[in-house]
């Protein structure tokens, strides 16, 4: 199959491509495209959409001072892209969306792949929206879906916890938080698994640890031989976690606790090796 994937330069989007290549799939990662622009999808069998424009480091709130720049880039930008893929004679695509789209639930709701969303959030009524319209779009010989992940963790730059980790090496206060993180690797896996679905459509959830910042900082200190001490645990009880059925169904197995252990010294090095 050959794939085009938006965004592969980005974090995301280089753990995609490389788990597309490892599928043994053609990647297209459309060089030189940018939200906006037509793309050359000749000869493509599937497109995966990984690219959005935000703000450095931000994404609820990535807008900065300019939202109806930022809507018109990823959500405007993205249904143009969709248009292209249908016209080009793609026959799937798929949007990777976000957790984002369901932070209007209380505090402790389990996330089903198909809850309604209900963002709060620009960054989440933008991905809501593109879900939407791409739900619309879909038509025998064009399947569409989404992936909805949660944080995304592993090595590579820009590494998303290298403020946390100086902070903490630095004897800083660091706050205490529980959060859900999926590993880029088995986001990658989760979207070559819905490539091959052949009920592919609406939305897969992809989330699987459950990580505190006690936990991960107390790694660093016995990486690093560093005295600081971790944050107090968080309250886990108040997660919503997403249910990953979907995916669950296809085969889809996270290892994310097991890919943590072994990436935390590379991604202690990648953290301390930005500049801050």
């Amino acid at each position: 199959m050959k794939i085009a994937l938006t965004g592969a330069s980005g974090f995301v989007g280089r753990w995609i491509a490389r788990a597309a290549i490892d599928a043994g799939h053609e990647l297209d990662p459309l060089p030189g495209w940018r939200l906006g622009r037509t793309a050359d999808l000749s000869g493509c069998d599937a497109l995966i959409h990984a690219a959005f424009q935000h703000e450095p480091g931000r994404y609820r709130g990535g807008e900065g001072d300019d939202p109806d720049g930022f809507v018109r880039a990823n959500l405007s930008g993205s249904l143009d892209l969709f248009r292209n893929a249908r016209e080009a004679g793609v026959s799937q695509v798929l949007f990777l969306s976000s957790r984002a789209v369901f932070d209007g639930y209380p505090a402790g709701t389990a996330l089903a792949d198909d809850l309604p969303p209900d963002p709060t959030s620009l960054y989440g009524r933008v991905k809501a929206d593109a879900e939407m319209a791409l739900v619309d779009l879909a038509a025998p010989g064009f399947r569409t879906a989404s992936l909805r992940p949660t944080g995304v963790f592993g090595p590579g730059r820009p590494q998303k916890w290298s403020r946390l980790i100086r902070d903490f090496l630095a004897g800083r206060p660091v706050p205490s938080r529980v959060a859900t993180e999926v590993h880029g690797a088995d986001l990658g896996r989760a979207a070559m698994l819905a490539l091959s679905d052949p009920q592919m459509s609406g939305a897969y959830n992809v989330s699987d640890l459950i990580l505190d910042y006690h936990d991960l900082l107390s790694g660093v200190a016995v990486l690093t031989g560093s005295g600081s001490p971790p944050p107090p645990r968080a309250d886990a009880s108040l997660l919503s976690i997403l249910a990953c059925r979907r995916l669950e169904a296809l085969g889809w197995r996270p290892d994310g606790l097991a890919r943590l252990h072994a990436d935390l010294s590379e991604i202690l090095r990648d953290a301390m090796g930005e500049e801050s």
